[in-house]
């Protein structure tokens, strides 16, 4: 078993190996997703990987209507490329980066139990010397049914109540420009007030895979994310 969790993660089945992608190449219910831009996939990949541009649409608005529109759409987008519920699905990014597991979240949020991420994405998968293709066929479209897994999704209604809440942690993972209101990217600058900062890309290596359970649990303790609060990341 040691073998198969050489990071002794908790779960370590979310995240593969290039070795284990390899090695189930040929399975007819594999559905491989490059959420890399589509210059990137034109110019390698991973032999029978799907393109998939998991920002084609976006929503900013979390009430009832418009949130559940858009994820029809995102479902309808995502079987168009040929996938459905019952497919074993594996995201790539270039590293273990935030649209291959913005794909991860959504697939989670629609109730699948069978996604994965590819653990350093495609430069692993070219680290490793494994094969790479540049030919593509155009998916045969299928019908993406869901059932919303609700607990995985917080409206802004779910972040405005867990505001000052002793047992919610709110988890802010964006730039440190960001975090402190110097880089503007919203209407407004700053954070969420009582948030905790650590920006996503401290959870990975130098080379872009997910670093050691012991060592992300660390740096999660330190800013006082523990096992026994609900925790809401933005």
């Amino acid at each position: 078993m040691a073998t198969d969790n050489p990071k002794g993660y908790a779960n370590p089945g979310l995240l593969w190996t290039p070795a284990r992608l390899h090695a189930r190449l040929g399975d007819p219910n594999l559905r491989i997703i490059d959420t890399r831009p589509g210059e990137r996939f034109a110019m390698g990949h991973i032999p029978g990987a799907r393109h998939f541009d998991v920002y084609g649409i976006n929503c900013d608005d979390t009430d009832e209507a418009p949130l559940q529109s858009f994820l029809r759409m995102w479902a309808f987008l995502l079987g168009n490329r040929g996938v459905s519920f019952g497919n074993t699905i594996v995201f790539y990014d270039d590293i273990t980066g935030n649209t291959c597991v913005r794909g991860f979240w959504f697939l989670e949020l629609f109730g699948h139990a069978d996604v994965h991420v590819l653990d350093g994405g495609y430069k692993a998968w070219e680290r490793a010397g494994l094969p790479t293709a540049r030919d593509a066929e155009v998916p045969q479209a299928a019908r993406f049914e869901y059932t919303l897994n609700r607990h995985c999704l917080a409206t802004y209604k779910d972040v405005l109540a867990a505001i000052g809440d002793g047992n919610h942690l709110l988890l802010d993972t964006r730039s440190e420009g960001e975090w402190r209101g110097t880089s503007k990217r919203a209407g407004r600058g700053g954070a969420l007030p009582g948030a905790v900062w650590q920006e996503w890309v401290h959870h990975l290596t130098p080379e872009g895979e997910m670093k050691p359970a012991a060592e992300l649990r660390a740096q999660f303790e330190a800013i006082g994310v523990t096992p026994e609060k609900e925790v809401t990341a933005y």
